[in-house]
């Protein structure tokens, strides 16, 4: 099981930290040593949405040919924007599938402005923010003749697949399987596991690796939404590639290959944004985002901030 790690996070009201959320947190340099290391960066973890983009490069290496705005979708957790899901319709149809061969759980959208326009309509599999992800699997088993009914079968060639890429790319064996919320084989590995894997994508001179690393970068809205932090992220910092995964999982690299990755023990993203100005600014990268504020009696009181260890040790 995961310890709880270093305080990463500080919630602080009238000068007093008055909660923390504690983690893991690694930054590796350009070359791939660490640089940083928070926490038990060898425990076994789910490193859930945030290795889409690795996902999606076993996809293409498998055969499936999507033009850079489509295949950054496969790469995200969208917040269910028309756009977004007219994007997984396309997938799909480029396939000759429809909708109905996602598997994945229904949803509402993620996004909170998303998600309110939706009111009281019920769940849908392409509203869910992974059915970008789930079209590009179905795309792919489709090209490829494989069954699309068991496509989340983790002994499913499309998953096999999968595996075999984040294996080798992070130079470790998955310890464990799982169940993603959307229903996928979740794959089990270390925080470093992970940060290796993240800076290999990123330095990688295959060109699968780089078609889908590039994707993301020139559409980072697709990966994620307006507004949302991944896509702030990487729409300031230009050449940023960043994805997040639930449980308070983020990933991000620069085009030199430097990597921070981190999960918070207790699952919340609360501070995440000053988290990552906080690890990016270790990495030379200065970059400012809107402060998490808290409230007293109406007025702003304090603030959550990147803990002083990060901030200043």
């Amino acid at each position: 099981m995961i310890s709880s790690g270093e305080i990463l996070v500080e919630v602080v009201r009238n000068e007093l930290v008055e909660s923390v959320h504690s983690g893991h947190l690694l930054i590796l340099g350009a070359d791939g040593r660490e640089v940083l290391a928070l926490g038990s960066t060898k425990h076994a973890m789910y490193p859930r949405s945030a290795i889409k983009a690795i996902q999606a490069s076993a996809m293409v290496r498998s055969g499936l040919k999507l033009d850079p705005k489509l295949l950054a979708l496969v790469c995200s957790s969208h917040a269910g924007t028309s756009e977004h899901m007219d994007g997984a319709v396309a997938i799909l149809k480029s396939a000759g599938l429809d909708e109905s061969a996602l598997k994945n759980t229904p949803d509402k959208p993620l996004g909170d402005k998303e998600r309110r326009a939706w009111g009281n309509s019920a769940p849908t599999s392409l509203a869910a923010n992974c059915s970008g992800k789930h079209s590009g699997m179905v795309a792919t088993c489709a090209i490829n003749g494989w069954d699309v009914a068991t496509y989340l079968n983790p002994n499913h060639p499309l998953q096999l697949a999968c595996r075999e890429e984040f294996e080798q790319l992070s130079g470790e064996k998955v310890s464990q399987i799982a169940v993603d919320g959307c229903g996928a084989p979740l794959f089990a590995i270390t925080l470093s596991g992970l940060a290796k894997a993240i800076h290999a994508l990123t330095v990688s001179k295959d060109p699968v690796h780089q078609e889908v690393v590039e994707a993301c970068r020139e559409f980072p809205i697709m990966v994620s939404g307006e507004g949302r932090l991944p896509t702030l992220a990487m729409q300031k910092v230009p050449g940023l590639f960043c994805k997040d995964g639930a449980e308070g999982v983020v990933v991000l690299s620069l085009q030199d290959g430097q990597t921070l990755v981190w999960k918070i023990s207790d699952g919340s993203f609360r501070g995440a944004a000053q988290l990552m100005a906080a690890g990016l600014a270790r990495m030379g990268i200065k970059v400012e985002f809107e402060p998490e504020k808290v409230f007293g009696g109406g007025q702003v009181v304090g603030e959550i901030r990147a803990s002083t260890l990060l901030r200043h040790g």
